[in-house]
């Protein structure tokens, strides 16, 4: 029997030397989660300047956001002086025009790249062809999502994409207008090669962040304008149409739907 065995070891030892050898460098998933061999995992390289596997994700909604610059605590965003030419907006536009560094799409879906032009003219005209100041661009969307990654047993905000809106009141009044949308991992790795575009703290100017840094700790107050729901709808226009006050409304639901966020990544680690 022993024999048997001895020679049954021989011939899968053989079998295996002549086997192709395919070699796979085997990455630690906390330090690479993507891998290789049995470890290779789809994840979103194209938006999203996070790590996350998608089978890693076990619960996910989608998030949109505002941060209005004109905010207390947003002003370290807007920039400094009247004219906010150190500003994050001036800053993007930069990025956009003067290095041709951060490609710009017309719609959320990423499908309609605007030119130069086409960006410059959105970015400058309101709805009546008068001209306006970049403090006049107060607003910055951002589209999220929240994530429950379970290779790490963390919740995450993993930001997709920055939407540039122009306000209804800097828009002569005719709604808001989109300028264009960026890629946000084309934001993260251009701005952090950009030391001198930077989130200034106006206390303790050693202290100023760049703009990856200061989005990844987010330093910033923004308001949820809408989350994943069957109508794809804003949460102001859930708000009932009788409604007293539906503005304030939409700001109490808006700050309601926080509060269920933070409930349910507390909720995680109670049993």
């Amino acid at each position: 029997m022993k024999n048997i065995l001895q020679k049954l070891f021989l011939s899968l030892l053989v079998a295996a030397s002549l086997a192709p050898m395919t070699s796979y460098a085997q990455v630690p998933t906390s330090v690479n989660p993507s891998g290789f061999g049995d470890r290779q995992f789809d994840m979103d390289t194209i938006y999203s300047a996070k790590r996350i596997r998608e089978d890693d994700k076990m619960y996910q909604i989608g998030v949109w956001r505002r941060i209005d610059l004109r905010e207390k605590y947003n002003l370290s965003l807007y920039g400094s002086g009247d004219a906010k030419d150190n500003g994050i907006i001036t800053h993007i536009h930069k990025a956009v025009v003067d290095e041709n560094a951060l490609e710009v799409f017309r719609d959320e879906e990423f499908t309609e790249p605007l030119s130069i032009a086409e960006f410059e003219e959105n970015f400058w005209l309101n709805a009546t062809g008068d001209s306006i100041f970049v403090k006049q661009l107060y607003y910055l969307d951002f589209k999220e999502d929240f994530v429950f990654d379970k290779h790490h047993s963390d919740m995450v905000f993993d930001i997709k994409y920055i939407h540039l809106v122009m306000p209804s009141a800097t828009n002569s009044n005719a709604g808001q207008k989109t300028i264009g949308f960026i890629r946000y991992k084309d934001f993260y790795n251009y701005f952090k090669d950009h030391p001198e575009a930077r989130w200034i703290n106006f206390q303790n100017l050693s202290k100023s962040l760049t703009y990856d840094e200061a989005f990844e700790t987010r330093l910033f107050r923004s308001v949820v304008q809408r989350f994943t729901n069957p109508d794809e709808a804003l949460i102001a226009d859930l708000v009932d149409f009788d409604h007293p006050d539906p503005k304030l409304q939409a700001y109490m639901d808006a700050l309601a739907f926080e509060y269920k966020l933070l409930e349910f990544e507390n909720s995680l680690w109670e049993w």
